[in-house]
């Protein structure tokens, strides 16, 4: 994994560091980042988001908390061997705030049901 792949959004209501926990959980969950992969150091993801390395420091640490990754000596961070995360109910799972969230904006908005399911599968066979 290099640093560029993950996407930071400084101006979003989540704070950093928990934008990056929640995107290495999706991907180590859907088994995107394999055991044994190397992630990103501290320095490179935040010389390459233009972050505090605390942030990213502090992210990698609650990951390391949750068994999620590891720090191996002379390697940096890597995905830890992890069961039971990769369930499809799991993965859904995490997905459901954010769903919550479209779902409330897009009543707001009055969008109908349709154009909103419409609009996602675009947007799910653009980004496969």
């Amino acid at each position: 994994m290099e640093a560029d792949e993950l996407v930071i959004r400084p101006g979003a209501p989540d704070p950093i560091y928990r934008q990056i926990v929640d995107q290495l959980r999706r991907l180590i969950a859907g088994k995107q980042l394999p055991t044994g992969e190397r992630l990103p150091s501290v320095r490179e993801v935040a010389e390459r988001h233009a972050i505090n390395p605390m942030t990213v420091s502090r992210a990698y640490v609650l990951l390391e908390s949750e068994g999620l990754i590891q720090r191996l000596r002379g390697k940096g961070m890597v995905v830890a061997t992890v069961s039971g995360l990769a369930a499809t109910s799991d993965r859904l799972d995490q997905l459901d705030p954010h769903l919550r969230e479209v779902a409330r904006q897009s009543r707001e908005l009055g969008l109908s049901d349709r154009a909103v399911l419409d609009r996602l599968k675009r947007l799910l066979e653009k980004n496969k």
